[in-house]
């Protein structure tokens, strides 16, 4: 049993039988599985389309999906050139999810809820308005929290998020199902590693020297985040992540890095068949929404001080996110 910033996970298991991991209600009491809501729709159509783990079921406040025996990614795999092409490709194939749920939802004469849906998403920088006003009218009990809090100029926030937004309506950008959190520990991938530890473990249940025919494979997860939303902030935003946890912004990826990556996001059978026109258009859309990114999880983190029970300096990683911006 274990615990996620909002989730509780369980992992029973019999021998001889395949993993399942229980995904139900965490610690933070304001997070809640709705399995009618966007995120539970999403996740349904996920697991469809062959992302992350399989759905077996839905309840009342959480769910139940399948094991995936894999090891997490950490910030310098990313960057690994054989990796990024793979995070590219899974990450393009999100197109996929939107055509499957527009359809679903035509088929259903649903065009309200997409249309609501997608505003939600579209309006990017209307949402860090608004988070920007959430978060300039908190109070702190602990006094020096408080101190540091005023400290920040919202009017200034709301003046670069007015600026970021004329700058971001010149970018024609398109819009994708995008993940929105795509950090090293979303990601996780089967390799050579963890198929010996799995052969170990199996000849330690049944006796047998028989190896896993599991193929390797990368699997993003964990989309609480996931939405349509403009495709160079997804990417932009998995780029700040190369920053790791010690958010150390000098490894983030140079033109060559970002290069070879769009090459695979853009044509996955044929990447060195991209022209330098599309490459230097995506050069500019991911970087420019790179700047939303932080500016969107900058704002996020000074309402989770306020509001998260988990013991993390959330204010201090606001000025980390918005003096990086």
């Amino acid at each position: 049993m274990g615990q996620s910033r909002t989730k509780c996970l369980v992992s029973p298991h019999l021998k001889q039988a395949p993993k399942i991991i229980l995904v139900g209600q965490g610690y933070a009491n304001n997070c809640k599985f709705k399995g009618n809501s966007k995120d539970g729709f999403a996740i349904k159509y996920l697991s469809a389309a062959g992302f992350g783990a399989k759905l077996l079921g839905v309840f009342g406040n959480g769910m139940v999906q399948s094991f995936i025996h894999a090891r997490t990614l950490t910030p310098s795999d990313m960057r690994k050139p054989k990796l990024a092409s793979e995070i590219a490709k899974q990450l393009r194939s999100g197109f996929n999810i939107y055509l499957l749920c527009f359809v679903y939802l035509q088929l259903l004469a649903f065009q309200i809820v997409l249309l609501v849906w997608s505003f939600d998403s579209l309006c990017l920088l209307l949402t860090i308005v608004i988070s920007n006003v959430q978060a300039s009218s908190l109070q702190f009990e602990d006094t020096d929290k408080q101190k540091i809090y005023e400290t920040i100029s919202f009017e200034e926030v709301h003046k670069e998020a007015t600026q970021l937004k004329e700058l971001t309506g010149l970018l024609n950008a398109p819009v994708v199902f995008a993940h929105n959190d795509l950090l090293s520990g979303n990601l996780m991938r089967n390799d050579e590693q963890v198929m010996s530890e799995l052969a170990t473990l199996n000849k330690h249940i049944t006796g047998s020297d028989k190896g896993s025919n599991t193929a390797e494979k990368l699997y993003i997860i964990d989309f609480e985040y996931g939405s349509y939303n403009y495709r160079g902030f997804d990417i932009g935003n998995h780029f700040n992540e190369y920053a790791g946890y010690d958010c150390d912004y000098s490894l983030y990826p140079c033109k060559d890095e970002q290069y070879h990556f769009f090459r695979h996001y853009l044509q996955p059978e044929k990447p060195y068949k991209v022209s330098e026109k599309d490459l230097e258009a995506l050069y500019v859309e991911a970087n420019t929404l790179m700047l939303a990114s932080h500016l969107y999880w900058a704002l996020w983190s000074l309402i989770q001080a306020r509001m998260s029970p988990i013991d993390f300096d959330y204010i201090e990683y606001f000025f980390l996110r918005y003096n990086e911006y």
